[in-house]
């Protein structure tokens, strides 16, 4: 028997942020949160975080206040087939085994089935001059840029890979035929890669009109081509469909803490005053999940960017999600963001 889920065993009383780790850190994306003898008395996974994370539950705060206290549960002995048909029908990925009361062994989707591949296609933004990066990005484009010895692109473009995805559309501008070089039409990944080469900047929304019209009837995943992440793709694509929006948006959450006190005041009257306050706020990640409808709808040759082309669905009363991201992430845009990320992927092995 495999012992490695037991690193995903929590109590209630250890903090979010020790489950962020845990499912960050180990390949089972669940937390079991287990009594002192070992009796089940809930779950936690990425999507309890998130919704935490949106209720604005402090991560500092004990995993009681976000686990899922009715999970499914098996009897040890319970057969491969049925535990994946209980996972389908409940449109979960585990299922933790007992016996005698108590934890006895964790059984995922992929330890009970195939692999699952994704047709979804998968648009990558790798046009931009990268001019903050200068003088590295004189020479190359910026997504070509060595980041623990790997092009930032390449590590992109496997963690996609690891998730299933096979069909990626690259958007090109500046020295493409350095990134058509390296990745070429993807086959030494055993995936397909086609590119899409602007005339001219069309800025990130607008290179979706230069895609080909005979795409699979399937929502798409845009990522910038300069962001450093080990966000679970699989469970991005999940949640959208889930939800049946016309656009998702990933978000990250931000905090600036006010460096003064904060008056509040009516004509000369203080009403209230703060010292140094945190302002919270959710900031756009440049990852999304379009519907091919959503994609049609760009004009073709106009420059838009992302967030005014979904500004436009919102004002159309069509709806657009926001998916919290607590896994790691960096846009790698300065130089100091490049410095911070040699370090960060060695840490973070990702």
């Amino acid at each position: 028997m495999n012992n490695s889920w037991l690193r995903s065993l929590l109590t209630a009383n250890d903090s979010i942020l020790k489950a962020i780790e845990v499912l960050n850190n180990e390949i089972i994306k669940v937390v079991l949160v287990v009594d002192d003898e070992s009796r089940l008395l809930g779950t936690i996974t990425d999507g309890d975080i998130r919704r935490g994370i949106l209720r604005g539950v402090s991560l500092a705060s004990s995993v009681s206040e976000i686990m899922f206290t009715t999970p499914v549960a098996a009897p040890l002995g319970t057969s491969k087939k049925i535990l994946a048909k209980m996972m389908h029908d409940k449109a979960i990925t585990s299922i933790p085994l007992i016996e005698n009361g108590k934890v006895v062994d964790l059984q995922t989707l992929s330890s009970v089935s195939k692999k699952f591949e994704h047709l979804n296609p998968v648009f990558l933004m790798a046009g931009g001059f990268g001019t903050r990066l200068r003088p590295l990005t004189d020479n190359y484009p910026k997504p070509l840029l060595n980041v623990g010895g790997r092009p930032i692109l390449e590590t992109i473009l496997l963690s996609f890979i690891r998730a299933g995805f096979v069909n990626f559309y690259i958007s090109v501008f500046y020295k493409p035929e350095l990134i058509r070089a390296h990745f070429g039409d993807g086959s030494k990944w055993g995936v397909n890669i086609q590119y899409i080469e602007e005339n001219q900047p069309l800025g990130t929304g607008g290179a979706l009109s230069l895609l080909p019209k005979d795409l699979p009837e399937l929502p798409l995943i845009m990522m910038n081509g300069d962001i450093l992440t080990n966000v679970d793709f699989e469970r991005l694509l999940e949640f959208h469909n889930d939800n049946s929006a016309m656009a998702t948006m990933c978000v990250r959450d931000y905090e600036y803490q006010v460096p003064y006190g904060v008056i509040t005041g009516d004509g000369h009257h203080i009403l209230s005053m703060e010292e140094k306050p945190v302002q919270r706020f959710f900031v756009n990640a440049g990852i999304y999940v379009l519907t091919p409808e959503l994609v049609r709808k760009v004009e073709a040759n106009t420059r838009i960017d992302m967030p005014t082309l979904l500004q436009i669905v919102i004002e159309e009363n069509k709806e657009v999600l926001m998916f919290p991201i607590h896994e790691y992430w960096l846009d790698i845009g300065r130089l100091d963001d490049f410095d911070r990320a040699q370090a960060d992927i060695v840490r973070l092995g990702i």
